[in-house]
């Protein structure tokens, strides 16, 4: 069986399976793994890799509303290469710096790929599920979508090359830079009084909704001219000729870790006051007969799967 479908397996197993992380008695704590074949492409800094790998559990733990409070990590490698090690663990120090968290450290392993496995854990009374949204609330987006897009097409075009150019050095340092995204740990603090249901949006824009509607029994309606598409997608886009489709990359390739979120409209402009990135509303909740919509047409399951 493919991820979902293992996934739903054991939600059906685990109590506290269904959200991006659990929570039990009023510790939040998720984990991931990641591996250098499908997450980590040929050019990504060891450094960025440890950003990335440590960012993507502090963002499901964003995603609840947590306060977060330290991550661990544990870094397998055919061979420990001590500049590469430093980077790695610099990397995943900067990041829960970042969100005031601590990186505490973790464990070693020899393995054939170079594979790290995170762990992240917050405090939070009163968290957010995937679960609450209601028919009327808006729907809405931390940030851009399409950054990880660009990222990865950059550090592909780099690896197509035989020999590297300054431009493709330089394209490969905009990857990692692209790759490095911030976990929106203080937006969702500030959402969680009001949000009636978030996740975030590390399966694409249109994974996600299809995810929180199963969960919360509800429709989403959006509007393509909300979505707020990286400008670095649209610039890409320009770049590779007309037939590129930005915002069909940004809502569907995944690995944003932006906040995707409902709450009541009468709350919009108190949160927007409240946090320091910009915060879309895309679109908003309808009844589950409605189902999932972009501009009134169906918009399908589609977004990014682990492993593949």
């Amino acid at each position: 069986m493919d991820e979902r479908a293992a996934l739903s397996l054991l939600e059906g197993e685990l109590e506290a399976a269904g959200d991006d992380a659990a929570v039990v008695d009023d510790l939040v704590i998720t984990t991931d793994m990641l591996h250098e074949r499908t997450d980590f492409p040929t050019g990504t800094t060891r450094y960025t890799a440890g950003w990335r790998a440590v960012g993507a559990s502090l963002s499901d733990v964003a995603a609840m509303g947590a306060d977060a409070t330290a991550a661990v990590a544990a870094y397998a490698a055919p061979e420990f290469d001590r500049d590469e090690l430093l980077a790695f663990v610099r990397g995943a120090r900067d990041v829960c710096d970042r969100v005031d968290a601590t990186y505490v450290g973790g464990d070693l392993d020899g393995h054939s790929e170079f594979t790290v496995s995170t762990t992240a854990v917050g405090r939070s009374d009163d968290p957010v599920r995937r679960s609450g949204a209601e028919p009327g609330d808006l729907l809405c987006v931390t940030g851009t979508l399409g950054r990880s897009a660009v990222g990865l097409e950059l550090f592909e075009r780099s690896a197509r090359k035989d020999t590297e150019s300054d431009e493709d050095a330089s394209g490969v340092e905009r990857a990692n830079e692209l790759f490095r995204f911030e976990p929106r740990v203080e937006a969702g603090a500030a959402l969680a009084p009001h949000a009636t249901a978030m996740m975030d949006s590390s399966d694409g824009l249109a994974r996600s909704l299809h995810q929180l509607a199963e969960a919360s029994d509800c429709g989403f309606a959006v509007d393509s001219e909300a979505v707020p598409v990286a400008e670095a997608l649209s610039e890409l886009a320009d770049d590779e000729g007309a037939d590129a489709e930005p915002l069909e990359r940004a809502i569907t390739f995944g690995e944003d870790f932006e906040l995707v979120v409902t709450l009541p409209e009468s709350a919009l402009e108190t949160v927007r006051a409240a946090i320091d990135v910009d915060l879309s509303a895309i679109g908003s909740v309808t009844e589950p007969v409605e189902g999932i919509t972009l501009n009134g047409e169906k918009l399908p399951d589609r977004g990014y799967t682990h492993g593949t």
